[in-house]
């Protein structure tokens, strides 16, 4: 979700890699899988779909790769992703650094246009409760671009509930974009329980709409629900997001799964 919206849902599952490699499997692999439908205001909708792998080279290091094909009204476009996180330090002050790249291209319709989204971050996490968040991110779609820093607070009040909050503010470029978000996670014994909001100006490429629409006021709020199968070696995540950007309304409906290769999801 962007406050990520599980869109593309590889971000949500490569790209929050940044907390996967903290305490992951020592080594494991994962193929991810999500699909996705959506309707947009006046517009017949869309959707798409990805195809990734994950791998964990050991505890502290994770690497991925995807492909995603994605269409919206009379926009279509593809692109490849490739990620990586590395953690480092004690057990009550670690840092994880981690990297994104989405390239590829699409067509909206009258013309082509280049898609090209780049990520840096930086996380620290104190007492395994209190998580730090810095990250930087370059947007290149169709005639939309600038740069995008990002700050983010996380705290772990029980083993059963977090909350974040996080702020988007564009500093080049024609993004325009403010956006304060909130989140909350409630872990129970085998589902995970996902909600969080957003409110501000921002650019439609964004939050994955990759059509040239002006920058206007976002209102967003999405609801998640994850549960591992252990049987199946698997994780499913279903995801419901809606987003009204100044009167332009769009509702994704997302399922992805996360299937683990020669080891079992953690308990």
């Amino acid at each position: 979700m962007s406050v990520r919206r599980l869109a593309p849902v590889l971000i949500g599952v490569i790209g929050l890699g940044c907390g996967l490699a903290s305490g992951a499997d020592t080594s494991d692999d994962r193929i991810v899988f999500s699909a996705d439908g959506s309707t947009l205001s006046g517009t017949h909708g869309g959707g798409g779909a990805s195809l990734g792998w994950l791998h964990n080279f050991d505890a502290d290091t994770l690497v991925g790769i995807a492909a995603e094909y994605q269409e919206l009204s009379a926009a279509h476009w593809s692109f490849a992703s490739a990620n990586g996180s590395q953690s480092f330090g004690p057990e009550n002050q670690r840092y994880s650094v981690y990297a994104e790249a989405h390239e590829g291209a699409g067509d909206d319709g009258p013309h082509p246009f280049h898609y090209r989204i780049e990520t840096l971050g930086l996380d620290a996490f104190y007492f395994r409760q209190f998580t730090a968040q810095l990250e930087d991110k370059q947007i290149n779609v169709e005639s939309t671009h600038g740069n995008l820093p990002k700050v983010g607070l996380s705290y772990l009040w029980s083993p059963r509930l977090q909350t974040s909050v996080t702020y988007s503010y564009s500093l080049s470029g024609n993004l325009g974009t403010r956006l304060p978000g909130i989140r909350i996670d409630a872990y129970g014994h085998d589902v995970t329980y996902t909600a969080g909001a957003a409110y501000g100006p921002a650019a439609a490429a964004v939050l994955g709409i990759d059509l040239t629409i002006p920058v206007r006021r976002l209102k967003e709020a999405y609801l998640g629900v994850a549960r591992p199968f252990r049987s199946l070696h698997s994780d499913l995540t279903l995801t419901a997001d809606y987003q009204d950007l100044s009167g332009t309304k769009r509702v994704i409906v997302t399922l992805a799964c996360v299937f683990h290769v020669g080891t079992s999801p953690a308990r």
